[in-house]
């Protein structure tokens, strides 16, 4: 394999007899190099939306969020349940109860998700982070009950943060028909008051549908006087998260489900790995046809070395040997320019990084102003070997067929 090798290495960076097979062997390199460079790059700025997307849910999701397998609520009060608690990786415990429930202001109404929260939901999610306005974070049930509404839901109920008139809560009672006659006798209604605050998570998941309010205030509007739809989980500072998952996975058993913060945004997650996906798919399309460059650029190359080819059978070289000096020339361009491609690609997003010289648009218009980039190492082989995948497969159909009528 030393002497094809060799010879392949030779034709590669010695000059030819014709400009013409030069320029497009150059062509077909700088093909397979700018078709890696477009995989390495798109794949990080997909890595990148999707780490900034799970930088956003991390502020309010839990680490762990443990819910019912069937049904809605469950008594947090289960055995198995408290021997979780008890677990010295688990710093916060908080119970939530939530339900879309009709939430009216002056003649403006919309259905948004009410999540009743304890105490300890302060320490969990770092809500303090997501807080804006000049009022005080009040979500113990009192005399009064109060909210924290999403900003984007303010906008829908056409409120100001210090509102003065209370939002009015309507949920349907448990077991009953709603009345056409009398619809307000099968609601349950409730006031909250404003805290003026609001919280502001940038996904309109959250920001467009949600309202915090104290879990009492909860209990008593969807008639759960003990249930609840979840228990949020925040470990301690050096646990392991997919260690403890699966402890606490052991420990309940199949009548509940414990989900991290990527299961919990499975919807969101799953339609940005399948853009991924469809990318990749797509240029490496574009790597195919960059790679029928190879094909000529071997024919050309065959074509001009028809002498030294009988130079060699005369020697005592045969068909294979012949083949294998051409395989390793398509095989070098193929390697250095994925090779170059990588490092190109790895320096563009490395300036990304710093720099953000490609933006979305004008400054304050987007959550960011530049495309957000992330290198991950596994993207990188991926795009290598594909490269040399397709780059090998045209290199082999250049030599195995056209090699049979030129050589």
């Amino acid at each position: 394999m030393r002497l094809p090798l060799y010879i392949a290495r030779r034709y590669l960076f010695a000059p030819k007899k014709h400009r013409a097979v030069n320029v497009i062997s150059a062509l077909s390199a700088c093909g397979v190099t700018l078709a890696t460079v477009a995989l390495v790059c798109t794949l990080s700025v997909f890595n990148g939306f999707r780490s900034m997307v799970a930088g956003f849910f991390t502020a309010f999701d839990p680490e762990l969020k443990i819910t019912a397998a069937r049904g809605k609520t469950f008594n947090p009060a289960d055995s198995c349940l408290l021997s979780v608690r008890a677990l010295p990786e688990v710093a916060v415990w908080s119970e939530t109860l939530e339900e879309n429930a009709l939430v009216r202001y002056k003649g403006r109404q919309t259905v948004a998700v009410v999540k009743g929260v304890d105490d300890e939901f302060r320490r969990l999610a770092a809500i303090d982070s997501l807080l804006f306005g000049a009022g005080q974070y009040i979500l113990q049930d009192s005399v009064a009950s109060y909210a924290v509404p999403g900003v984007d839901l303010l906008s829908q109920l056409g409120c100001g943060l210090a509102f003065v008139d209370p939002l009015q809560v309507f949920a349907p009672r448990p077991g009953t028909r709603i009345n056409v006659a009398n619809p307000s006798a099968g609601l349950r209604k409730g006031y909250l008051h404003s805290t003026g605050l609001t919280f502001v998570v940038n996904q309109e998941k959250y920001d467009a549908h949600y309202l915090l309010a104290p879990i009492g205030f909860a209990r008593r509007l969807f008639g759960q006087p003990r249930d609840v739809s979840a228990v949020e989980l925040r470990l301690a500072p050096d646990a392991d998260a997919a260690k403890v998952k699966r402890r606490i996975i052991r420990l309940l058993g199949p009548r509940f489900v414990v989900q991290d913060r990527y299961e919990q945004q499975a919807d969101v997650f799953r339609i940005m790995e399948s853009e991924k996906l469809i990318s990749y798919l797509l240029l490496t399309f574009i790597l195919i046809l960059a790679c029928f460059n190879l094909v000529g650029s071997l024919s050309m190359l065959m074509l001009e070395k028809r002498d030294d080819v009988q130079t060699l059978r005369n020697l005592g070289a045969d068909t294979r040997l012949v083949r294998s000096i051409f395989l390793c020339e398509g095989g070098l361009i193929v390697f250095f320019g994925g090779l170059g491609g990588i490092a190109l690609g790895l320096l563009l997003c490395r300036l990304q990084q710093e720099y953000g010289f490609i933006t979305l648009g004008q400054a304050g218009q987007f959550v960011t102003d530049a495309f957000p980039v992330s290198v991950q190492a596994g993207d990188v082989v991926a795009v290598f070997l594909t490269v040399l995948c397709v780059g090998g497969l045209s290199v082999w159909y250049a030599v195995r067929y056209l090699g049979r009528r030129l050589l």
